[in-house]
């Protein structure tokens, strides 16, 4: 059945961020001889709408106001998109502006959202949306009866668009007032691939038992290659202060779906694996046989992590 698709896309300096062409390339193959668009706000908007591969139209705002996201003034601009469009599938980032714009434009268009999906397929002419349930320990699949859809959609779950980008464009209206101020900002610094845009994470728990065990986890992300791995931790972890919260994964964290997850030391409760059941292969390893982790892992190793990652580390530099 065919859709007209509406991306709601987000800027990184000046281009169209990583998510937001797979969201490109995820609406290409579900438009079905529909049109799909993609709506850019802020600065360098309307020059980016060319990178943005795979839609046919632009709607955008070039107003400096929207580089800060800020729901309210986002909100009537993205209905306007979704309006001046005729879109009957709305597809966002599950990102900050992803997790606030969601259910107010459902709200607002007195229709439905489906957050943090990790699928979205069309099942004989009808709409499906997966997402995890119970903590990671399930995936629930959803249909929207009300028009038109939106779906917030984690990274990593759609290929990226290629081709040309957009050839027309239309404009937004400029950003209203908004009672909410964002007064500074604080950007983490940290070394090497962004948890998210890595297609293999290590990731250590309270079980390494110190923070030098992270070090050791470092090593092995650099045998892996620093172009591929990266590092995170679960909450445990961080609230013993051995790894910076920015690097936290899981309910109150990060979500990642890289293509391998090795959690060392991890014992893999819910609300961690909310963060990383989306992983495309999952390895355990913890001394408890009884672990959870091993609950949603494809391999598991049962051993000490003292011997098992120094033993692998070695393995992977010959």
């Amino acid at each position: 059945m065919p859709q007209n698709i509406l991306v709601v896309g987000e800027l990184e300096n000046g281009a169209p961020s990583t998510v937001t062409l797979e969201l490109l390339g995820g609406a290409a193959a579900l438009a079905a001889g529909g049109s799909v668009s993609v709506s850019l706000l802020g600065s360098g908007a309307t020059a980016a709408a060319a990178q943005a591969a795979g839609a046919s139209k632009a709607f955008v705002s070039d107003d400096a106001n929207y580089d800060t996201f800020r729901g309210e003034q986002w909100l009537p601009a993205v209905q306007a998109a979704v309006e001046q469009s005729g879109a009957t599938l709305v597809l966002m980032a599950q990102s900050t502006a992803g997790r606030e714009l969601g259910p107010r434009l459902a709200h607002r268009l007195n229709t439905a959202v489906a957050m943090d999906c990790v699928k979205v397929e069309d099942a004989g002419g009808a709409l499906q949306f997966t997402r995890p349930a119970y903590g990671g320990n399930a995936q629930a699949t959803y249909t929207i009866a009300t028009n038109p859809a939106i779906a917030t959609v984690r990274p990593k779950s759609f290929d990226e668009a290629t081709g040309a980008g957009a050839s027309e464009t239309a404009e937004l209206p400029a950003a209203g007032a908004s009672r909410v101020n964002v007064v500074g900002k604080e950007v983490t610094e940290s070394e090497g691939l962004a948890l998210t845009d890595a297609p293999i994470v290590v990731a250590g728990g309270r079980g390494l038992g110190a923070p030098e065990g992270f070090e050791t986890l470092r090593e092995l992300a650099a045998a892996l290659g620093k172009d591929k791995a990266a590092v995170g931790a679960s909450r445990a972890a961080v609230d013993l202060g051995w790894f910076p919260p920015s690097e936290q994964i899981g309910l109150t964290g990060k979500v990642v779906t890289p293509d391998l997850y090795i959690a060392i030391a991890i014992s893999g409760a819910s609300q961690h694996m909310a963060g990383a059941s989306g992983s495309k292969t999952i390895v355990g390893v913890n001394r408890d046989k009884d672990a959870n982790i091993f609950d949603f892992s494809k391999y598991g190793v049962v051993g000490d992590w003292k011997q098992v990652i120094p033993a692998l580390i070695e393995e992977l530099k010959k």
